[in-house]
């Protein structure tokens, strides 16, 4: 009897195969670029934002809670970029915050990085497992840091797979992206460095022509040199404009397109 195995979550092919799970990641390939870059003295995380009309209000300073759809503070030590659907970024973004509080109010410190992108990464493969239920259509980069195993990166997808990278990309055009990477990346790669060399990537591989903060979420964990403490920031759309400049990849006056139109 013949199954439609790409309709149940559940159920795997004659090859293997958990169809649902491959739609999911392929839904993702077609997501804004997401970039994650792990230097010496910390992780720096870029996202491409999908403008889908001229007329929605960029104006947000966007950080902690403002307009940023892309990147979001996870815990003190942890921030999270995600690519795919946001509405199930939102979701998980929430539960990671909460299993992030929990363990801080049960061991007093904060969670390490690891340890949470299991903890998501647990529930993402439950999503696979139960009937009625589709696999969330996201996938994440960690930027974290911990005492024991300092600065770290790590991507999880849908199947509730994790890993740890140096260097990598989710969303479109990532091959291109990981490419570039694989030339570019060095493993004694300071912070200022990893900025330069995200941007560089971002500039080529994103859709649009050229960079902007209305298409740009960008965002470093460094440790505070006073405190020793991991110090998340989350760069407002004109820190990132003065980046950009600072860079030589800012839109020049002709490319102004959002505002002229």
């Amino acid at each position: 009897m013949a199954r439609r195995y790409d309709s149940r979550t559940t159920i795997f092919s004659p090859e293997g195969r958990l169809y649902q799970i491959e739609y999911a990641m392929e839904a993702i390939s077609h997501a804004g670029t997401v970039l994650g870059v792990l230097a010496k003295d910390g992780v720096v995380l870029a996202a491409e934002k999908k403008v889908t009309g001229k007329l929605l209000d960029l104006s947000g300073e966007g950080g902690y809670g403002g307009s940023g759809e892309k990147i979001f503070l996870l815990n003190s030590n942890v921030i999270g970029g995600v690519a795919g659907l946001t509405s199930d970024a939102n979701s998980l973004v929430n539960y990671a915050r909460t299993a992030a509080q929990q363990h801080l109010l049960s061991y007093n410190e904060d969670i390490p990085v690891e340890l949470l992108a299991q903890r998501l990464c647990d529930m993402k493969q439950g999503y696979t497992q139960y009937g009625g239920l589709r696999p969330f259509g996201v996938s994440l980069l960690y930027a974290g840091y911990d005492p024991h195993y300092q600065f770290q990166l790590y991507h999880s997808d849908p199947s509730g797979n994790y890993s740890g990278w140096k260097a990598t990309c989710i969303g479109a055009n990532n091959g291109t992206a990981q490419s570039l990477l694989k030339q570019e990346y060095k493993d004694d790669i300071l912070v200022k460095d990893a900025i330069a060399l995200v941007l560089k990537v971002m500039s080529k591989t994103m859709d649009s022509t050229t960079l902007g903060s209305e298409k740009l979420e960008f965002a470093v964990l460094t440790l505070d040199e006073s405190t020793k403490q991991p110090k998340a920031k989350i760069y407002k759309p004109s820190e990132i404009d003065a980046l950009l400049r600072a860079e030589g990849l800012a839109k020049t006056d002709g490319d102004t397109e959002m505002k002229s139109a």
